[in-house]
């Protein structure tokens, strides 16, 4: 993705990744890896998220695993092997944003730890509340870290970062950066989720029903991603699926709803 994207542009393009997280977390699919290389914009500004390769439906035996989201986009949960939830790709589009914004990383953290200093240096060290909730290990460890008050959002990212205008009146560099605020939280429980990140004024502008509102996800066996399969394995699994899709597109069937004949005849 090309960070330098022109006027109120980012706008558009926020809306459309959040269109496509909504349509994930909708399914059950948390992407797990999102960050800029991730990211296609065409010369239309039409926007597209890649590699699926590690998404993994909610709830799965996976979930637990920090080797997840290249380092720079993850979020505090995982940095602290805390478990995590659908929001997890809502920290790393902060994450994406606010580099848009800046043109730069925002965390570039060397390491785990240095990725989690970068954290508390700009956003402030958690309060007691999220200590609680850390493993006794790395509750202890946190804890005696340098204690940071962080720094607003005003400062993190002034108003000269921002075009002077733009063709509407709510896409303000405060409405930005109130998206921020509400994004880049460290704590997930206090995080904004996905519906109302495409209800907040910064976005909501381009909201269409018809395009954030996915229809109902097929059914899908979600103990295929909890089992270990071989490669061999892998491979008939994936022969089966486009099989199957391109049979149901043929004959205009989509699994587990009537054909148009049948329709028809009722």
């Amino acid at each position: 993705m090309r960070i330098g994207v022109l006027k109120h542009g980012m706008s558009y393009l926020l809306y459309q990744m959040l269109c496509g997280i909504k349509h994930l977390h909708s399914a059950g699919i948390i992407h797990r890896d999102l960050k800029p290389s991730n990211i296609v914009v065409k010369s239309d500004c039409t926007l597209k998220i890649l590699d699926f390769g590690l998404a993994r439906t909610a709830g799965t035996s996976f979930m637990m695993t920090p080797y997840v989201v290249t380092r720079y986009y993850r979020a505090p949960e995982v940095i602290l092997g805390m478990g995590y939830k659908e929001n997890v790709d809502i920290w790393s589009v902060g994450c994406i944003m606010g580099e848009m914004v800046r043109h730069k990383i925002l965390f570039p953290g060397r390491d785990y730890i240095d990725q989690w200093n970068k954290v508390i240096e700009q956003l402030g060290t958690p309060c007691p509340e999220f200590m609680k909730k850390l493993q006794p290990t790395v509750r202890n460890y946190v804890e005696n870290r340098p204690k940071y008050a962080g720094l607003t959002f005003p400062k993190l990212f002034p108003d000269s970062l921002f075009p002077a205008d733009s063709e509407h009146n709510k896409l303000k560099a405060s409405q930005a950066r109130d998206l921020l605020s509400k994004m880049l939280v460290i704590d997930p429980a206090k995080r904004i989720s996905v519906d109302d990140a495409l209800q907040h004024p910064y976005i909501n502008v381009w909201y269409d029903p018809a395009e954030v509102e996915a229809p109902p996800p097929q059914i899908y066996d979600k103990q295929l991603d909890e089992r270990e399969h071989t490669i061999e394995e892998w491979k008939e699994l994936i022969y089966k699926e486009v099989m199957n899709s391109e049979e149901k597109t043929k004959n205009g069937v989509v699994k587990g709803q009537p054909s148009p004949s049948a329709q028809v005849q009722q």
